[in-house]
């Protein structure tokens, strides 16, 4: 077994354990941003099928590559990073096996998504970016006004699909053990659920990542972000 598939076989392992207790599904998304496409297949050949990018030129060029397209064909992707307005078509029209954008946190991108998606005759799983921190060079929008994005979504956007939330932690909550940030976003959750009468089960959280993946498991994650643990350091 290679270095790269013995990384993955012990961070899927350590999700299984912490997952067990917690009792639920959680899922990998493997970061890649900046890794070769060699990497990814290797761990697609591996069994891993979620791969996330921060970036969507690479996006492109990595869900096109000929080698990807041959040996990959059930690789799901993820846009993990901030997505602008202006590169939506290209995200949307040029990018095979988009499973979902994790980062909309705006009506204005929530409309622009929902136009292009129309012109298609597609649909697009979403998740909702709070940014938990309160931090003001961080993007995603601030918890108290998630839930009028939500509906908003939820009543004009019929071809995005929200699965959940999602957040990035801050430098304090790394350096802390009180995993604020993971708090606000599983209260988050907890308030969408009461309004709308949702299972918990029924509402993603897309929190954690490779210094605090654990943690985050344990707080209510159910979709982990790991990419150096995985890739080694960029």
């Amino acid at each position: 077994m290679s270095e790269l598939a013995s990384r993955l076989k012990l961070i899927l392992q350590r999700i299984n354990e912490i997952s067990s207790s917690t009792h639920s599904l959680v899922r990998l998304i493997a970061i890649s941003k900046t890794k070769p496409v060699e990497d990814i297949i290797e761990l697609y050949h591996a069994g891993q099928r979620y791969f996330g990018e921060n970036y969507v030129e690479e996006l492109e060029t990595k869900s096109n590559h000929k080698l990807i397209r041959s040996e990959c064909p059930d690789i799901r992707w993820h846009f993990v990073g901030h997505l602008q307005r202006k590169k939506v078509p290209r995200i949307i029209t040029r990018v095979p096996n988009l499973d979902c954008i994790q980062t909309v946190d705006s009506v204005d991108l929530a409309n622009r998504l929902n136009l292009i998606l129309k012109k298609q005759s597609q649909k697009l799983n979403i998740l909702i970016q709070i940014n938990t921190s309160n931090e003001k060079q961080k993007y995603g929008i601030e918890p108290k006004q998630f839930l009028s994005l939500y509906e908003y979504i939820r009543n004009n956007c019929p071809l995005l699909m929200c699965q959940g939330l999602m957040t990035i932690g801050s430098l304090n909550n790394v350096q802390s053990e009180n995993d604020q940030d993971f708090q606000v976003l599983t209260s988050c959750r907890k308030d969408l659920c009461e309004k709308y009468n949702y299972k918990l089960n029924e509402i993603e959280l897309s929190m954690g990542m490779s210094h605090d993946y654990e943690r985050a498991i344990q707080a209510g994650s159910t979709m982990v972000r790991v990419g150096s643990s995985i890739f080694g350091a960029r």
